[in-house]
């Protein structure tokens, strides 16, 4: 193992560290509303929303994530979309795991007994106020381990962002493997900087889980 070169080119490892904390952050807020969209409409009374809330989740979790970057980026100008590598990432991938969510936001729902709506409904709240004020709030507690893994999954995830040229871990690795032949050493320096992350971002959701079961 060659650490002097590890050394060397770490302080640019550090950098595209950053660049992937940002995509994963920006990607988690986009994949939570879409998520929240999508289960909405999953559980709506309105036929036409659920059949749109089922072809989504369908499609997106049918088809590769890979080949909805490259549809989006690539075939995004064709359109009239255009989007630097750096957006079409966050919107892939965002689009991409707020299918996921969407099941997990809605399994976390009608987790929720059936006879909480119904006291709800007998002490006069409407089917809004019943779902905001008594529903949701247990049903967030059952959805925070689950989304914990979506989110892990979603780091991970994106390192495929480095096939449309986002400068982030797996690009810069692929990149420097190109001019010193290391690839063991790239490979490394940008596994351990993923799992850093994944480990800090897998504290902070134990951490909420416990807070949430504690109120």
């Amino acid at each position: 193992m060659d650490v002097e070169l590890m050394l060397k080119v770490y302080p640019f490892f550090l950098k595209a560290a950053w660049v992937t904390i940002q995509l994963s952050v920006l990607t988690t807020i986009l994949g939570l509303i879409c998520g929240s969209l999508g289960a909405a409409a999953r559980l709506s009374r309105l036929r036409i929303l659920r059949i749109v809330g089922a072809a989504y989740v369908s499609f997106i979790r049918g088809t590769p994530a890979l080949i909805q970057l490259f549809i989006l980026y690539f075939g995004g100008p064709q359109v009239g979309i255009q989007l630097d590598a750096f957006e079409a990432g966050v919107i892939g991938l965002g689009v991409n795991i707020g299918a996921y969510m969407t099941e997990t936001i809605r399994g976390a729902i009608i987790a929720i007994d059936k006879g909480q709506a119904e006291a709800a409904r007998t002490l006069g709240m409407s089917r809004y106020q019943s779902m905001r004020y008594v529903i949701l709030p247990q049903a967030a507690r059952l959805m925070i381990r689950p989304l914990g893994v979506n989110i892990n999954a979603l780091i991970k995830g994106t390192a495929l962002v480095a096939a449309i040229s986002v400068i982030e871990l797996t690009y810069t690795a692929q990149r420097y493997i190109g001019s010193t032949y290391k690839p063991f050493e790239m490979f490394f320096i940008s596994g351990v900087l993923y799992m850093i992350i994944i480990y800090v971002t897998g504290r902070g959701i134990a951490w909420l889980d416990r807070r949430a079961r504690i109120v």
